[in-house]
Order: structure tokens, then C-alpha cells, then sequence
């Protein structure tokens, strides 16, 4: 590279690359730092790219590298090992304001090449050079204010260290605030003699109040000073600081009314105290905070779940002897044995034996796979009978579950939720309420009347008291809070504040088909008699057959036989009843029972006097015993092509009858369907199931919008299809499998029977689990986003319309001032409008 030129058209070149995320181009050092993922593009491709362009490079990796891969690339000759990358976490940056703070103090560090930040996990990925040392890093983002640590060990210890952190955060916070709480009560009943004259005089001496405000200011409100380092150390601002600025100027204004009450006087202008002003901010902002900790770390408690599935250990052969060894050691190509009701270590293809596996956890299907010789299996899911070998094809990070949970992290970390408008108006908010100030202090001190100093201290201090925004702080939450309460009294559980913002937005609803759509387990919808046999009889021998399984359909058989002496509303119980089979079936005593693996059981049933073999099962069992389903065929497949499966019943060398079992559609479904079809939202159903299977549920609930046979880890992509096409996007889902869908959508909905990470990655839980609750959801959001707006309307109306006014504007034309009590009447007022409007939300 030979001029500055060059950078640009290298950094081109690269980023046109399929399967670049990121390339910087540093001409002084003739060197690129380049993120890419190893699976879509190589070293040696990247090198052809850049050879395209007419440069030579050569590649090394850098050291310390996570997910994907980061190549330092330097020309020929140059030392590669001076470049680092580090992962870490950052407790606290937990909004885009925050990592652009963060972002803004790495950029003063010489040596930083490139910083990656994930507000939504709080984690970032930083790149430098020698000699800019990990430590420095980390006293630079602890100068901001946030707490950092290295990602090293392993997973689980990672979020035990987070969970840690975050537990001795709280236990701080609520030391501070059961202090601040009772020294604010203190101050404020001392502030007001006129209103509490039982109070004690010395608890209204100045001094007294002066003494009792100094700890929750210095104290309990000692993290807000982290916002005055940020204005002076990196020129930039947030909330903190607001709150540092207005509440020290109150403290500070009342100590020097304490300390001289006479100077303050001279200006005409009774002196006042604001210590109740300075305290009450600080505990309720605190208090906000603390309740704002309890919501966060939610992404992090999903992950552990995710992890927790992992199995710790795996039995393999080694040297022709079966050796347990910790799971981090298993290698692709190990023989890895499996004994009924273990977890599968990793994933791989069975070489011999076969069996049930429940891979519901993963796939969200509630039928057990059958495998044999050849199959794949998958990682973490479940043995259910046989025991079999399997070969280890991926380990590690390679796993279907290890990629679930990147994929949930990573669209955590891509979802742009709206950015606080609070924080955004701040950084300019805070600036300009300053240079006001500052301006007001000089225009007063140069050409103001005698005595000068006091008209432009006083005033100085009501432009910083009427600006302060404490209200601000409580606009949003306050919503939010009076809002969750009255949707959790509906079971509808919400996390955040952007989930309600979003809400309203929504045009595109996709829904699960396992648990979601449907009742998520099988049950018997459908018993057919033949060869002059009855449906009761068809189901004694079943459910007789079944007694000793496990399998979810034989639970589904073995379940329905055991309701018939209950009041039920199944829509089998009318033909059966009307057969003669009003009580529980006494079931016949088996014998020789014989489970024959993927073809279905045989066994022998006595009834008291004769003895009858008997087979259930499909029609490769049928062709065994040497029976045709040729005559029967039509009805099979009419059941067949519904999405049910069927088991024939043969006994006495006769077929008899069939039974039918389906995960059926829930009984709210089909009008939740016709509700969110009626608001003009597009609703689409997303299933691993075939397309036949698919159709017919789908047709069954009213959806037209059909996604079949996808796979768990493609659940994500299909959300992220519909967002490319413009929609703002739901996810309804209750599976394992489902959480990286519900961290990609724009709205992640979770079912409140599901499992606990899709609860966790989603943004809103409905705890009934009833999908008539998603219209109501939407209502929710855009009441709650319309009280939001007014909230902060408000708040800012109140403190910018009274900086001129407290400036001095007025006092040349109408000699009036604006004395700073009346600065903090109006952030009270401004507060408590805040809060009347947000308990409208109680009546939604």
C-alpha cells in the first residue's frame, strides 16, 4: 500500500467477500484486521480477494479468538503476533447509549484496532496491539462506569461469575437504599416544619438536614458521579449525569445557604433549602435502578439452561474398553456407547443398535425418533429404550445445541430495539442546560444589578434545579411498571420496555405448530372398526397391547381408555358409548409381550377363558405377520393425509381396526387466528413436520401462510426472511428449539406451559398459553406507548419551558425571577404528572 487510497479499496474488496463480517485496513502499519466466518471463506481465499486488487499479503491468526474467526493480515515480512483480541463482558452497557459510551472511551486508547459491542449481552470483542495491555482496557471501561471481566473458562463458570456480580450489585443497591430510604423520609419531614410541626427542632436545624443529605449524596448516590467523569474525561453524557449535576447543585446550593444565609439574603431573595429535593431524587432513581437489575440478565439465565442440557460425561471405547471420560475430551471418531434413558453426548451416526429418541427438547416434536444403523442422532436429546453405538461426528462447538445457543446469543446481540429516547436526548439535553447555566452566570454577573454575584448564583442554580430531569427518569418505567402489572393480573408477563414499543408495529405473526398451535402431546382422535369388529373392541385390544409401554402412543391410547368412566368432551365418546363402553375398560392380562423396534408390538391376551395373539403397529408389521391393508388403504391414508398417524390393530390372524393418534389443534387457536387475520396481521405457521402433515393443521386453524420442514436451526433464518422483506415480526413459540426464532424476531412471544428458555429469550410470557392473548398484547403496547410519549412530553415541558424563565428572561420587562423553589416545585409537579398518567395504564 502506497497511499491512503489504497486502505479504501482494499477495505472494499474485502468487505464484498462472501463471508467477511468485518475488515480495517491500517496504511501506516500495512496491515488489516479481518472477522470471518472459517465455514463460507478460507485464509487462502482471502488472499486471492486482496490479490485481485493488485497487493500482496500473507495471514497469521490472532491469538484469543472466540466464534468465527480473526486474522490479522500484514505484508510480507511484517511480525503477525503483535495483534490480540479479547472477549469480554461488560456488567452495566446494557443499552445502545451505553456501548456507545464504552465505544467513545476505547477510541482514546492508542492501540485499539477494532472494537466490537453487544449491548444486549453486555459482552464486547475488542482487537489491539502491543504494547496496550488487556488491564489498560479494562481501567478505561471502569473509568466510564461499567464493570468488565474477562470470557475465560469455561462456559457455566462464565455465567456463575456474571450471576455473582450481578447478585453483589443488588446487594449494594438495596443496602443503599434501606439507608437513603430512612435518612430521606428524615429530611423530608424536617424540610417542612409548616406541614409536620411534631417534628423536633433540630431535626429542621439546616445543619441537621445538611448532615442527614451528605451520605445519600455521597454515599447512596455515588454512582451517578460516574456521569460527571464521562462529561470531563470523555466529553460525552447520560442520565447520570443529569442526575449527578442537578442533585450536587441542589446539596451544594443548600450547604452554601447553611453555611451563609446572609450573603443569599442580600439579593433580597429569601434563601431556601432544597436537601429533601436532592435526597428524594437520588433514592427514587436508585430505586428505579435497582428494579431495572431484577429484569436484566434474563439472556444470560436462558444460555445456562441451554448449557445445562449438555451432558458432563461420555462412556466411549477405548482400547476395546468402555471409559467414561469428560465430554470436553471426546474427539470426532470416538465410539461413544449409549445405554437407555442417558443423554447423547454429542451428536453422530449410530453404528449399530437402534432405539426410541426424544428429541423434543431440540425439535420440539413430541413423537421419539426411531433410529437404527446409519441415523443421525443428536446431541443432548434422549435415549429413551434400546442401548447402541454411535460414532462422534461433532463435538464442541460443532454440536446442533452449541449452535442454538450462539444463535441465540447472536440475535440478542443483532435485534435493534428502539433506542431510549431518554438517553439520546441526554447527551445533548445535558450540554446545553450547561452552557445555559454557565451563560445565565455570566450575563448576571457582568450586567446584572447589585449584588451581582447573588442574581447569578441564584439563577445559575435554577437553570440547573428546572433542568434537572428527574421525571425523565421515571417517564418510561413508570409506564412500563403500572402497564406489566395490569397485563400480569391477564397472564401476559413482559420484559422490557422496547417489547412494548415494538408491539404495536407487529404485521407479521408466526406461530409454532408444537405446543403453540397444538396441545403438544398426541392424543386419540380417531378408532375404526373392521371385519364386522366394534370400536370398543378395537380399543380394548389396544389399549391392552400398550399396558407395559412407554411410548407416547401408547399413552395417548392407554390415557383415553382410562377417561371413558369421566364426564368428558372428547369427540370419540359418543360413538364408543354408544357401543357399550360407558365404564373404564378392564384391561386383558398380557402375556409374551414383544416390542418390534420402528414396526409397532405383539403380545398375547388373555381374557379369562381363551387366549388371543394380537399386533399393533404399521403396515411393515401387517406384511410380517403376512396380512394386507389393501382393502383398508383409502381410510389409512384419508387419516394420513390429516397429519395422524396409524396404528392397525390384527388379532386372531384378522386385521380389526385402526386407531389414529394426532397432536391436536387447542381449542383457542382457530379464533386466535381469525382475530389477528382480522386486524390485517399476516399469520403464518412454522413446523419441522412434512408439508402433507402441515397443510392439514394449518387448514384445520385457518392459516394460509404455510413454513413446513424446517429444521431447528433454521427457525431463526425464516424469521429473518420475513424481516428482510420489510415485516416487523412475532415469534409465538414455547420450545428449546425455539429460542434463537424468539431472540431474532422483532417480538419474541413465549407460551407459558413451555419450557423456561423460551420463556427467558422471549420478550413476552403468556402464562395461560392462550394465543387469544396476542391481539390484547398488541392493544397493550399501543396504549402503553401513547402514555410513554405523554410521560415524556411532559417531563420535558416542564423543565425546558421554565429555562428561559429561570435564566431571568422575564426580569427586565416584568422585574420577575424565578426563585429556585419554585424550580423544584416544577420537577415535583412534573413527577407526579409522570405518575397520575402512568396509573392510567391500571384501567387498560
Amino acid at each position: 500500500m502506497h497511499c491512503a487510497s489504497c486502505v479504501a479499496v482494499i477495505e472494499r474488496v474485502l468487505g464484498r467477500t462472501v463471508g467477511v463480517r468485518s475488515a480495517s485496513v491500517n496504511f501506516a502499519a500495512e496491515s488489516a484486521l479481518v472477522e470471518f466466518d472459517e465455514k463460507a471463506v478460507s485464509e487462502p481465499q482471502l488472499a486471492e480477494a486482496v490479490a485481485s486488487a493488485g497487493y500482496h499479503l500473507i495471514t497469521g491468526a490472532t491469538d484469543g479468538q472466540t466464534d468465527g474467526h480473526v486474522a490479522s493480515i500484514k505484508a510480507e515480512g511484517h511480525d503477525v503476533s503483535t495483534t490480540r483480541t479479547i472477549s469480554i463482558q461488560v456488567l452495566g452497557m446494557d443499552s445502545p447509549h451505553c456501548a456507545m459510551v464504552v465505544e467513545g472511551a476505547l477510541k482514546n486508547l492508542p492501540g485499539i484496532r477494532n472494537s466490537e459491542l453487544d449491548f444486549a449481552n453486555q459482552r464486547a470483542k475488542i482487537s489491539f496491539d502491543s504494547p496496550l495491555t488487556a488491564e489498560q482496557i479494562f481501567a478505561v471501561i471502569r473509568d466510564a462506569g461499567y464493570k468488565p471481566f474477562l470470557e475465560e473458562g469455561r462456559a457455566e463458570d462464565l455465567l456463575d461469575r456474571e450471576k455473582v456480580e450481578r447478585e453483589q450489585e443488588a446487594r449494594i443497591m438495596r443496602r443503599k437504599l434501606a439507608v437513603g430510604g430512612i435518612l430521606a423520609v428524615l429530611v423530608f419531614l424536617g424540610s417542612f416544619p409548616q406541614w409536620f410541626p411534631f417534628m423536633p427542632e433540630i431535626a429542621r436545624n439546616p445543619w441537621t438536614l445538611l448532615l442527614l443529605t451528605a451520605p445519600i449524596q455521597f454515599w447512596v448516590g455515588s454512582q451517578f458521579y460516574n456521569g460527571l467523569k464521562l462529561l470531563v474525561k470523555y466529553r460525552t453524557a447520560d442520565m447520570n449525569t443529569l442526575v449527578a449535576i442537578g442533585t450536587l447543585s441542589a446539596f451544594l446550593y443548600s450547604a452554601a445557604v447553611t453555611a451563609f444565609p446572609d450573603f443569599f439574603m442580600r439579593g433580597g431573595i429569601a434563601p431556601e433549602l432544597y436537601f429533601d429535593t436532592s435526597a428524594i431524587i437520588i433514592v427514587l432513581i436508585l430505586l428505579g435502578k435497582y428494579f431495572e437489575i431484577q429484569m436484566k440478565g434474563r439472556a444470560s439465565e436462558a444460555i445456562k439452561k441451554l448449557i445445562g442440557l449438555q451432558p458432563k460425561t461420555a462412556i466411549v471405547l477405548r482400547d476395546a474398553k468402555e471409559v467414561e471420560i469428560p465430554i470436553i475430551e471426546v474427539v470426532p471418531g470416538d465410539r461413544v456407547i449409549v445405554r437407555p434413558g442417558e443423554r447423547i453426548p454429542v451428536d453422530g451416526k449410530i453404528l449399530d443398535g437402534e432405539s426410541e429418541v426424544d428429541e423434543s427438547m431440540l425439535t420440539g416434536e413430541s413423537m421419539p425418533v426411531h433410529k437404527k444403523a446409519g441415523s443421525m442422532v443428536i446431541g443432548s436429546t434422549i435415549n429413551k429404550f434400546g442401548t447402541f453405538s454411535f460414532e462422534a461426528a461433532k463435538v464442541g462447538k460443532d454440536t446442533i445445541l452449541a449452535r442454538i445457543i450462539k444463535m441465540v446469543e447472536e440475535a440478542q446481540g443483532s435485534k435493534a430495539p428502539i433506542q431510549r429516547l431518554a438517553d439520546l436526548i441526554s447527551s445533548y439535553f445535558v450540554p446545553a442546560v450547561l452552557g445555559i447555566a454557565i451563560a445565565t452566570f455570566g450575563v448576571w454577573l457582568f450586567f446584572g444589578p447589585a449584588p451581582a454575584f447573588t442574581f447569578a448564583l441564584v439563577n445559575f442554580v435554577a437553570v440547573l434545579i428546572i433542568a434537572c430531569p428527574c421525571a425523565l427518569g421515571l417517564a418510561t418505567p413508570m409506564a412500563i411498571m403500572v402497564s406489566a402489572g395490569s397485563a400480569a393480573g391477564k397472564g401476559i408477563l413482559i420484559k422490557d420496555a422496547a417489547s412494548l414499543e415494538i408491539a404495536n408495529k407487529i404485521n407479521t405473526v408466526v406461530l409454532d405448530k408444537t405446543g403453540t398451535l397444538t396441545v403438544g402431546k398426541p392424543e386419540l382422535t380417531d378408532i375404526v372398526a373392521w371385519n364386522n369388529a366394534q370400536q370398543p373392541e378395537v380399543l380394548h385390544y389396544a389399549a391392552s397391547l400398550e399396558q407395559r409401554s412407554e411410548h407416547p402412543l401408547a399413552q395417548a391410547i392407554l390415557q383415553y381408555a382410562a377417561s371413558l368412566d369421566q364426564k368428558s368432551s372428547h369427540p370419540l365418546d359418543s360413538a364408543i358409548i354408544a357401543e357399550g363402553a360407558k365404564e373404564k375398560l378392564a384391561l386383558y392380562r398380557l402375556e409374551d409381550f414383544q416390542a418390534i423396534s420402528g414396526k409397532g408390538l405383539r403380545g398375547y391376551l388373555f381374557d379369562g377363558s381363551q387366549k388371543y395373539e394380537a399386533h399393533l403397529g404399521n403396515r411393515s408389521l401387517m406384511e410380517d405377520i403376512g396380512l394386507s391393508t389393501a382393502p383398508y388403504e383409502k381410510t389409512i391414508a384419508d387419516l394420513e393425509s390429516q397429519g395422524k398417524t396409524v396404528m392397525i390393530l390384527a388379532a386372531e390372524r384378522e386385521i380389526k381396526g385402526a386407531l389414529a393418534v394426532a397432536d391436536v389443534l387447542k381449542k383457542e387457536s382457530a379464533a386466535a387466528v381469525r382475530t389477528l387475520r382480522k386486524k390485517g396481521i399476516d399469520v403464518w405457521m412454522l413446523t419441522g413436520d412434512n408439508e402433507r402433515t402441515a397443510r392439514a393443521i394449518a387448514k384445520e386453524a385457518g392459516i394460509e401462510n404455510v413454513m413446513s420442514g424446517v429444521l431447528p436451526d433454521q427457525k431463526a433464518l425464516k424469521i429473518r426472511e420475513l424481516q428482510t422483506a420489510g415485516n416487523i415480526v412475532a415469534m409465538v413459540g414455547d420450545g428449546i428449539n425455539d429460542a434463537p426464532a424468539l431472540t431474532q424476531a422483532n417480538i419474541g412471544i413465549a407460551m407459558g406451559e413451555g419450557t423456561d428458555i423460551a420463556m427467558e429469550s422471549a420478550n413476552i410470557t403468556l402464562m395461560r398459553g392462550d394465543l387469544r392473548l396476542i391481539p390484547e398484547v398488541i392493544q397493550l403496547s399501543q396504549r402503553t406507548l401513547r402514555i410513554v410519549k405523554q410521560n415524556l412530553f411532559w417531563a420535558f415541558f416542564y423543565n425546558i419551558a421554565f429555562i428561559p424563565v429561570a435564566a431571568g428572561v422575564l426580569y427586565p420587562f416584568f422585574g420577575l425571577l424565578l426563585n429556585p423553589i419554585f424550580a423544584g416545585a416544577a420537577m415535583a409537579a412534573s413527577s407526579i404528572s409522570v405518575v397520575l398518567n402512568s396509573l392510567r395504564l391500571r384501567s387498560v
